[in-house]
């Protein structure tokens, strides 16, 4: 199932919960990647929203938890306003907290995000049919590659765009790669790694959510490969259908 939380807030709409961390990524001395504060949150926040929305949510607020000290504070709001931006959502509430009693040796931080959605008594995996295709938009990156193979990452205006598509579903892959990602997509279908035809590593962590794995009716591949571009990489494959 997708990694959120979904809690009814009234008898008309739920709350969608959704949150990532960031551990040694940052500017501290002891930190295995190198990278701004702004950098840092920026693609932590893109993979709880990526997850939000794609669930359904509308983000209204976010939370920090910063562990990388007081100086760091600003520079990690940036880079989620910056992420906010891309999407649209100038409006949504920033708030948080500092651990400032103690000192880490390496930078860390936990985003979560707040987003609401109308109750749906639809069931929250896809139903595997043979009118839906599936494609890969982006690349699965992690670590260093974020940074030097960036073009490979799929930028969040262009997620959102597709994600907001009629008869599209999309889930942002992970840590746990492509494949892992799949399997919790559908109710009825079980992919094998030797099922899949697709240039893509199917167990390749795509660390802050660089791609996104999009299902949709074969109506709607042309728009969506246009969107995508160079980004766009079918998938091809028979998996094991159950009840």
């Amino acid at each position: 199932m997708r990694d959120v939380l979904f809690i009814p807030f009234n008898q008309e709409e739920e709350l969608v919960i959704a949150s990532d961390n960031s551990g040694a990524i940052g500017m501290k001395v002891d930190d295995q990647v190198k990278v701004p504060y702004e950098t840092v949150a920026y693609f932590s926040f893109r993979v709880a929203a990526m997850e939000c929305i794609s669930a359904g949510g509308e983000p209204f607020a976010v939370t920090l938890q910063n562990f990388c000290g007081e100086f760091a504070w600003e520079h990690l709001r940036s880079g989620i306003e910056e992420g906010l931006e891309e999407l649209g959502l100038t409006e949504v509430e920033i708030t948080g907290s500092t651990e400032s009693n103690f000192s880490l040796k390496q930078s860390a931080i936990g985003v979560t995000i707040l987003g609401k959605k109308k109750i749906s008594k639809l069931d929250k995996r896809l139903s595997y049919s043979p009118q839906l295709e599936i494609a890969v938009i982006g690349s699965p990156l992690v670590g260093h590659e974020v940074i030097e193979k960036g073009a490979e990452v799929v930028p969040l205006s262009m997620f959102n765009e597709i994600n907001s598509l009629a008869n599209v579903s999309t889930l942002p892959v992970g840590s746990k790669g492509i494949l892992f990602e799949l399997n919790q997509l559908f109710s009825n279908l079980k992919f094998s790694e030797s099922d899949i035809n697709s240039n893509m590593d199917l167990m390749k962590s795509s660390g802050p959510s660089t791609c996104f794995i999009a299902v949709y009716p074969m109506d709607k591949h042309d728009k969506i490969e246009g969107i995508a571009g160079s980004l766009f990489h079918k998938v091809v494959g028979r998996g094991t259908s159950h009840a």
